[in-house]
């Protein structure tokens, strides 16, 4: 638990006040300005993902439906007793709330992306059978429309007759020439709810009616004439009449409000959950804030840090810039240590430093993103214990440094290793050696504690204590020695110096009270002050060659980049190219298809050597055309084959193996997969490589074929997989077409059916097919198909 005195020391209701800027209730406002941190991670995280998934709708510039609305809880507790009624004023803030109720389930009901969201409970539903009768029922200024009820609606319109009549009859009166003379003038009006003429005092006698009202002066009596009473009498039943559907419209109402009075109230609890959260996304995408990352190690690790104040003075032109914060305390990510102690000039941003630190864990720990790099890392602390400012006290004879001993004995009885401690000027206020001896006293203590620790002070004999202590570090805020001005930024591992002489110079010291504090200071300080200036040289030496080191890291990476993006491109072009060539490689197979069909429809028609021949000097065309698709290889001629050897047929595109030879035909029998075929000695050439993978099977150039003088009337296809029968059928039923036979059968088994099908549609499909049917029970049935061919 974070104490409110912690909270309002690092001005966390100031950055409370300025989220609620974009509430749309006041009792949003309320609600932001009691938010606390959490010491539970998961209700952390899911307040920190609604706000992340509110922030991505708006990236896409969806909105969150909400407008103003005011807070109906008081009327809700006004419903509770049974018969009581709300006013139409209290009754119409109903109405803006039950709209966003249903306008955000509408918003939210069929949306994937937003699953925390919808996850906020009760979830919100649309009240439309109040809201209805609610907008029909009161008007925007809070009082009761005639479209309330029927008999409402008829009352009204009866009254504003009778209205109009009584002021005509009345206008009759005072123009007839007997009354007009005892009138004090020619206006109407209304005395108690009654038409009144005004009549002269002294004539009042003279005008039948009754008296209402007396002016001022005395001089005038506002009477009712007594012609129009009856008609006065009928319009107060008529408003009497109004005044109780009025009431019972109200009653009405408010009973269906009560009726569901819980899960109203219920509902407007998630409206301002959500408008909460709308106002946290609002404000973070307003400074472009970081979702925090919050650790159960005990590691705080700000990357980019800013005061979030400071960047809204910056916003408003109160400053140029804010720089960043960077440091480390615990975990894994720093080897600092736990405990952090700055030193520095005055006015050189120390105690920015460390508010900057203390408030950012209170952002986080609250779920709100913050002003961070991301890979900044925030502890999962219990207790955020700090001591800034000055507590002096006449009343409680408090000096500066009784205040701030009280003030470090209440932290120290409080630490422990879930504990994050803001020590400001620590041990000042009292005499220097004093105080950094209980500063440092201070210091190991909390460290034993495993508290992590961050202070700042001015007293240089506690920087050689940490810096001879393991788990402290030293850092120090930036000078510029050249003009004497504090440069806001950390230095972690570095002590800075108080530079107070020359701060003083620059605003005014006279140069013989510098000198004299220069000798008060002696040799020792001198040699300290020396001794840091150089490493701070060292330092920046350092720091600009390891900005060198970045930039042409930089360059390196940017060369890499560009060398890559040449070699994807380089790797299109072969890709594009591949792509055409593959393209007008199909072209020619499907044109060659053609003409070959061609052929073959005539082979049927004309002589069967003549095709033959013609079929080969197309073949041969065609091998000519598809040669500079080929990978490169060298087709070698064979001079001799013999049973068994491996050959590849130009012809087909594929190797096969040879079975016999005819030397007197100098015809050689080939089997290629299933097939066995007669080709020339000229056609085969030296197998070719099929790979890198041993026993890739070579595809078959389907736009090849042979014509196979023979008498195969089968093709057995069992075992194959689909792409490799029909790979091996066209050219078979091309070849049996060829050879003139009239029916073939082809063998591919039963299974589960698929090659069969897709045999038997590819069979369809061949303009050579005349028939197909399954084979008889001494044809293989089911697991064959006989084909017969167009003759």
């Amino acid at each position: 638990m974070i104490a409110s005195e912690t909270i309002s020391r690092l001005e966390f209701d100031r950055l409370l006040a300025e989220i609620t800027r974009h509430a749309h209730s006041s009792c949003t406002v309320e609600q932001i300005n009691n938010i606390r941190p959490r010491d539970s991670l998961p209700e952390i995280t899911i307040i920190s993902g609604r706000i992340d998934e509110i922030r991505a709708l708006d990236r896409f510039g969806i909105a969150l439906d909400i407008g103003t609305f005011e807070d109906i809880r008081p009327s809700l507790e006004l419903l509770r007793p049974t018969g009581a009624i709300l006013a139409p004023q209290e009754l119409l803030l109903f109405i803006p709330v039950l709209r966003l109720y249903g306008s955000l389930n509408r918003q939210f009901r069929h949306r994937e992306d937003i699953p925390l969201l919808k996850s906020i409970e009760p979830q919100l539903r649309s009240f439309s059978d109040i809201l209805e009768p609610l907008t029909a029922s009161i008007n925007s200024d809070g009082s009761i429309m005639d479209s309330a009820s029927p008999l409402l609606r008829e009352t009204r319109r009866a009254k504003r007759s009778l209205a109009g009549r009584i002021r005509k009859k009345i206008e009759e009166i005072i123009h007839n020439s007997d009354i007009e003379k005892f009138l004090q003038d020619d206006f109407i009006t209304q005395r108690s709810g009654r038409w009144v003429i005004p009549v002269r005092m002294d004539s009042k006698g003279m005008v039948k009616g009754v008296v209402h009202d007396v002016s001022s002066s005395g001089e005038t009596a506002f009477m009712e004439p007594l012609e129009i009473i009856p008609f006065a009498n009928e319009l107060e039943n008529m408003t009497a009449e109004e005044k109780a559907e009025e009431i019972r419209i109200l009653r009405q109402l408010s009973s269906w409000i009560r009726e569901d009075s819980e899960q109203i109230a219920a509902c407007f609890e998630t409206l301002l959950e959500l408008d909460t959260l709308n106002c946290m996304a609002r404000f973070a995408s307003e400074y472009n804030l970081e979702p925090a990352r919050i650790s159960e190690q005990g590691e705080l690790h700000l990357v980019d840090a800013r005061h979030p104040l400071l960047l809204l003075m910056q916003k408003r032109g109160a400053l140029k810039t804010v720089e960043p914060l960077g440091l480390s305390l615990g975990g894994a990510v720093s080897d600092s240590g736990t405990v952090m102690v700055i030193t520095g000039p005055n006015a050189g941003g120390k105690t920015i430093a460390l508010k900057t630190a203390g408030m950012l864990v209170l952002m986080a720990l609250s779920g709100l993103p913050v002003p961070a790099g991301p890979r900044s890392i925030f502890p999962l602390i219990h207790s955020l214990l700090v001591d800034i400012g000055d507590d002096q006290s006449i009343e409680q004879s408090h000096s500066t440094f009784s205040a701030h001993a009280a003030r470090v004995t209440t932290i120290l009885q409080q630490s422990g290793p879930h504990s994050l401690v803001l020590l400001d000027e620590l041990g000042a206020g009292t005499e220097p050696l004093q105080g950094a001896a209980i500063a440092c006293g201070v210091l190991h203590e909390l460290q034993q504690q495993g508290s992590m620790v961050i202070a700042t002070t001015h007293l240089s004999d506690i920087i050689g204590f940490v810096h001879r202590t393991p788990g402290m570090i030293n850092a120090g805020m930036a000078f510029d020695d050249a003009s004497f001005t504090p440069l806001y930024r950390l230095i972690v591992g570095e002590p800075g110096q108080s530079h107070a002489v020359e701060i003083a110079r620059r605003f005014g010291m006279p140069e013989r009270v510098i000198a004299f504090a220069r000798q008060m200071l002696g040799n020792a300080g001198s040699e300290f002050a020396s001794l840091l200036t150089e490493l701070r040289q060292r330092r920046n030496e350092l720091e600009q060659a390891r900005r060198d080191l970045h930039e042409k890291e930089r360059q390196q990476n940017e060369r890499d980049a560009e060398l890559r993006a040449r070699a994807a491109e380089v790797d299109r072009i072969r890709r594009e190219a591949a792509e055409k060539a593959w393209g007008e490689a199909k072209e020619l197979i499907s044109a060659t298809r053609r003409k070959m069909n061609e052929i073959l429809d005539a082979l049927k028609r004309e002589k069967r050597s003549d095709i033959v021949e013609k079929l080969r000097r197309v073949e041969v065309e065609l091998t000519e055309q598809i040669k500079p698709l080929a990978a490169g290889q060298e087709l070698l001629p064979v001079q001799s084959v013999k049973a068994g050897d491996l050959v590849h047929v130009r012809s087909l595109g594929c190797n096969g193996t040879v079975l016999s030879y005819d030397e007197r035909n100098g015809k050689t029998r080939i089997r290629v997969g299933r097939m066995e075929l007669d080709v020339p000695l000229a056609e085969l050439v030296r197998p070719l490589a099929t790979g890198d993978k041993a026993g890739k099977k070579q595809p078959v150039l389907k736009w090849k074929t042979a014509i196979v003088e023979s008498e195969q009337r089968e093709l057995k296809l069992i075992g194959l997989r689909v792409d490799e029968a029909l790979a091996e059928l066209e050219p078979f039923i091309n070849h049996a077409a060829a050879a003139g036979l009239q029916e073939v059968r082809v063998i591919h088994g039963i299974g589960t059916g698929r090659l069969r099908d897709a045999v038997r549609e590819e069979l369809e499909r061949n303009p050579l097919v005349e028939d197909l049917r399954p084979g008889e029970p001494h044809e293989g049935r089911d697991g064959a198909t006989v084909v017969t061919l167009r003759t």
